[in-house]
């Protein structure tokens, strides 16, 4: 359940702050993030045979009971080192994007339910100035950017928070080496974001899944150099997510399980960027139009995507142009090279 700002998931908080008290790394908990589970709902409402709008109750990004409440994005690390993550279980929609050296980070999207931490957090990127377009002035949680991008990020309608902007927000773990051990409380992180805007509708419709559909055990998405498989279990109605060949898990609730995974092609070009040691940063598109994969209820659905402007919404339709519903639930969205 989601309450007033700064007050959300109350036992989660209070663990954290008490942890705090304790000992030092992340509020002196044991492992690399909170121990104590935050499941997502399970219950969907009812649902008509065509998606609608999101009605005043559903959360926009799950298709789930929700209350209005803002959203904040956390750019989150995704190398072996940085994994097991924390807090993604949590998050509403999770976009993976492709960087330097054709590995991924996560775009982490939380608004319905905020763990007590989550990451590790890493640096944003020009991509997800455009991405986080839909949003309506978000809070975004990163560890930092090149200073060519700065001004950028900026410019752009965010409430951005760093280490440096609000250092009560984030904590080092001793646990682990960095760059990969730095984490954000979201609770603490949208208390110090107070114009973060509420989660409004970005184009993504949720109902009972359509006709059609090709059955699908497995998915697998490949990139330069990282591979997602996206394998369906009729058990939890989920898909389970594998990294590299090893299934992900979050620190705080087990097994990475969305329920909708949406592979969508996009032109991933090289941006004007790079980092550190001179490699370009790629850049997804995100405004356009293409194909994309829709995977739920263990189907593969061939679909299009459109968004024809940073702030016009992203939505998905059969190739005969009716809208695609999501399965409610947490929803992971892949954004793939377009072949």
């Amino acid at each position: 359940m989601t309450g007033e700002r700064g007050v959300r998931r109350p036992g989660r908080v209070l663990t954290a702050l008490l942890c705090a008290l304790t000992a030092a790394g992340l509020y002196g908990c044991s492992g690399s993030g909170p121990s104590e589970p935050s499941p997502r709902p399970t219950t969907a409402p009812a649902t008509s045979a065509t998606p609608t709008t999101p009605a005043a109750g559903i959360s926009p990004f799950t298709g789930l009971p929700a209350k209005p409440a803002p959203v904040l994005a956390v750019k989150i690390d995704n190398v072996p080192a940085a994994r097991p993550h924390t807090g993604l279980g949590a998050a509403d929609l999770v976009y993976v994007e492709q960087v330097e050296g054709g590995v991924t980070r996560l775009l982490a999207v939380y608004s319905s339910h905020l763990p007590g931490l989550t990451g590790p957090v890493r640096s944003a990127r020009e991509s997800d100035i455009a991405l986080l377009g839909d949003f309506d002035h978000p809070a975004l949680a990163y560890s930092g950017a090149q200073t060519a991008l700065t001004p950028l990020l900026r410019a752009a309608p965010l409430d951005l928070l760093t280490e440096s902007s609000a250092p009560q927000a984030f904590r080092r773990s001793a646990q682990r080496p960095a760059p990969h051990n730095l984490y954000v409380s979201p609770g603490r992180a949208l208390a110090a974001a107070p114009g973060a805007g509420d989660a409004r509708d970005i184009g993504l419709r949720f109902g009972p899944a359509p006709p059609g559909g090709t059955p699908v055990t497995t998915s697998t998405v490949r990139y330069p150099a990282a591979r997602y498989t996206f394998t369906w279990s009729p058990a939890d109605h989920a898909w389970h997510v594998a990294m590299d060949g090893r299934e992900a898990r979050a620190t705080d609730t087990g097994p990475l399980t969305p329920e909708t995974v949406v592979v969508q092609h996009v032109t991933i070009r090289p941006s004007r960027f790079h980092d550190r040691f001179g490699s370009v940063s790629p850049y997804s598109e995100t405004v356009g139009s293409g194909t994309a994969l829709v995977l739920r209820d263990g189907r593969a659905h061939e679909a299009r995507w459109s968004r024809p402007s940073a702030g016009s919404g992203t939505t998905f339709t059969t190739p005969a142009g009716a809208p695609l519903p999501f399965a409610p639930g947490q929803t992971w969205i892949v954004l793939a090279p377009r072949s």
